[in-house]
């Protein structure tokens, strides 16, 4: 059994894990960003306000949208996750698999950019190290959110009584 904090429906837990996942990639993913970058090992900078196409929106919250649409991904398939500790150990590998791979092997091509980045070790290094730290905070926000549903349930419940 999955460790939860409130059993949530489908849309909402959807829901919650869009905000999840947008929130984690400005905090989680992007501060990891910084920190690698700081020290050397990221070959990009976080937080950049580059136009993408073909809406110029800024990249920071480009990758905040995916974030958030992985999130969804992640909400969906989380109540599988096993008890913790693996619960972190699962959320990290979540973010440091799929969205990597999706990345690297169809976002880059897509975008023009060789396969796999080149398979240079620092933007693999970096891409596993900042996703996976989208997956721990996507994970503890949906928690936070799920649990904060369900106080908010359960007041809402005494207060009827």
């Amino acid at each position: 059994m999955a460790y939860h904090d409130a059993p949530i429906d489908t849309a909402t837990r959807g829901l919650f894990g869009f905000i999840a996942g947008f929130l984690a990639t400005l905090i989680f993913h992007q501060f990891t960003l910084a920190l690698l970058w700081g020290i050397g090992l990221a070959p990009f900078a976080p937080f950049s306000l580059a136009p993408t196409s073909p809406f110029g929106v800024p990249a920071v919250f480009s990758l905040a949208f995916w974030g958030g649409v992985w999130g969804i991904l992640f909400a969906l398939v989380e109540p599988r996750f096993p008890l913790r500790p693996a619960y972190w150990m699962i959320a990290f590998l979540f973010g440091a698999i799929l969205p990597s791979l999706v990345a690297l092997l169809v976002v880059f091509p897509l975008k023009g950019r060789p396969l796999g980045g080149g398979w240079h070790p620092p933007l693999l290094a970096t891409a596993f190290l900042i996703n996976g730290a989208w997956g721990l905070g996507t994970g503890w926000i949906l928690k936070q959110l799920s649990a904060r549903r369900g106080r908010l349930r359960a007041d809402s419940v005494e207060h009827h009584r």
